[in-house]
């Protein structure tokens, strides 16, 4: 199914992200909040609260991720309204709510967001909504697919305003903001050439496959497998087990689930609503941005973008812009038949211009220069054969006339583009980088099997790897009181918890 979803829908390119306002840091008074909960859908709304007013100009991915991220230290609902949440239910308006395939709801903190979106962040919440419609066909498409409810793009709203180079403080990444622990475990690559967390379609897939297992995980709780996708699936199942409830709106009255986590569900169903009925709320002026239509060619062997952009007559920048997954100025070298994306209506004299390249003459390789240190023992030679260098090339590139007295000097030295690796840049570091290492520590801790033995029960292992009975059960899909086979390879450790962040990925918050 995804190889065919692959091949059937492709849909990448992102729009640089607008200034945004920095979101209230607390209401005035109770009073305040119950006022704004009763004026939603007045006209001349103004913010509630004291919001600092704060103009962005991204120039780089980690910018433009700043620009479209819901900070957890301000959009989150104050302690004064969260104490009279059970008085203001009473007083709640009512709503008529937009048909939906994911359950709905309003209440006082659904309100909250209702009423953020549509005042302190209604310029930003209109660029999302505006970049929506370039990837919400794809995206339902893939999501109706899998069997599951459409209405769950809103959920790439909140985590990234739908854009595929939206780059987080925990390292998560794309529209779907996975770390890239979770996108391995769901087959996306992720290397100096290539990051496929980035391609909208192939990260839509994957956040499919994630979503199907978190619904079948709790019991086909859209609520819980929401919260699940924000805190991972191992923070709420703790989180029943420490409450004794699988209702989320429950678990968030008490004190394990951090803010983030309480106010994740809210926030998708505010915005779940406002982008389904985006006029109710203000938004009939939004100048929604068309799907971006496109072609899909197989790219045999390594080749330049340039040497694509050329054939077709475009700039290389329009190439980029449709494949953002790509990290390099070419196609990966090491993935043949990899699907590039040109522009509609130019496959055939892609393919005919394409033939008439030599395979030899669609790759060029590129020389960049990293900067690195020096170390006790280094002269021109070592260093050289370290990198694949001449050693005259380096004594000419840095001015030195002899290896001694090297201890300490950062020279520039050339690589191969896409090669350079940050962990030798400006040190001395051994021939293998410490970043090799990381990933097979990463690969091989992501998740931990262990082979059930004669005596072997749930509860003992539980006891054993210092984890409940009833997560190790939900892991393996069986029963509490199953009893297991010896021989058998069951799931006992999942790495898959993501760093506190507002709106990313499982993360290691316990």
């Amino acid at each position: 199914m995804k190889n065919l979803l692959i091949t059937a829908i492709l849909a990448a390119l992102c729009s640089p992200a607008a200034a945004m306002e920095e979101l209230p840091s607390s209401f005035d008074t109770v009073a305040s909040y119950q006022v704004a909960s009763a004026n939603l859908n007045r006209p001349g709304r103004t913010p509630v609260g004291r919001a600092r007013s704060s103009s962005l100009a991204p120039t780089d991915e980690r910018s433009l991720s700043r620009a479209l991220e819901l900070p957890v230290s301000d959009l989150s609902i104050p302690d004064e309204a969260l104490d009279s949440f059970a008085e203001l239910e009473l007083r709640m308006p009512e709503y008529n709510l937009p048909e939906s395939d994911i359950p709905l709801t309003v209440n006082s903190k659904v309100a909250y967001f209702l009423n953020y979106f549509q005042t302190t962040g209604k310029p930003w919440f209109g660029k999302w909504l505006s970049r929506s419609e370039r990837y919400i066909p794809m995206m339902k498409e893939v999501l109706k697919r899998e069997g599951l409810p459409e209405d769950l793009v809103y959920l790439a709203m909140i985590e990234s305003g739908f854009s595929p180079h939206a780059y987080s403080h925990a390292s998560a990444v794309g529209p779907w903001q996975f770390i890239a622990g979770t996108g391995k475990r769901y087959s996306l690559r992720i290397d100096q050439w290539i990051d496929e967390r980035r391609d909208p379609l192939k990260s839509t897939i994957a956040a499919a496959m994630y979503l199907k297992e978190l619904y079948g995980l709790f019991n086909k709780d859209w609520y819980l497998a929401a919260a699940g996708y924000n805190a991972g699936e191992n923070k709420i199942l703790r989180a029943i087990d420490m409450y004794e409830s699988r209702d989320f709106w429950q678990l968030s009255q008490g004190s394990y689930l951090k803010r983030e986590t309480k106010d994740y569900v809210p926030k998708l169903l505010a915005a779940a609503i406002i982008a389904k009925e985006p006029a109710k709320y203000g938004f009939a002026d939004v100048a929604y941005l068309p799907p971006i239509e496109f072609d899909t060619v197989s790219i045999p062997t390594r080749t330049d973008l340039e040497l694509v952009a050329r054939v077709l007559g475009v700039s290389t920048g329009t190439i980029r812009e449709l494949n953002p997954e790509l990290r390099q100025w070419c196609t990966p070298p090491d993935y043949p038949g990899y699907l590039l994306k040109i522009p509609k209506g130019t496959k055939e004299r892609f393919l005919s211009e394409y033939a008439k390249v030599p395979a030899e003459q669609r790759f060029t390789e590129k020389i960049e220069h990293i900067k690195y240190r020096a170390g006790k023992d280094d002269t021109l030679e070592s260093i050289a054969r370290r990198f694949g260098a001449r050693s005259e090339e380096l004594a000419a590139i840095n001015g030195i006339k002899s290896s001694r007295k090297l201890r300490g000097k950062v020279l520039r030295v050339p690589v191969k583009a896409g090669e350079a690796q940050p962990v030798v840049a400006l040190q001395s570091a051994p021939p293998q980088p410490a970043v090799v290492s990381a990933k097979k520590v990463d690969d091989s801790d992501l998740i931990k099997y262990y082979t059930v033995k004669r005596g072997d029960t749930l509860t003992s292992l539980a006891r054993r790897f210092n984890v409940s009975a009833k997560i190790i059960a939900a892991w393996n899909n069986m029963k509490i009181k199953a009893s297991l086979q010896p021989g058998k390879r069951i799931i006992v450790a999942r790495y898959s918890e993501k760093k506190d962040r507002a709106g990313a990925r499982p993360d290691e918050n316990g």
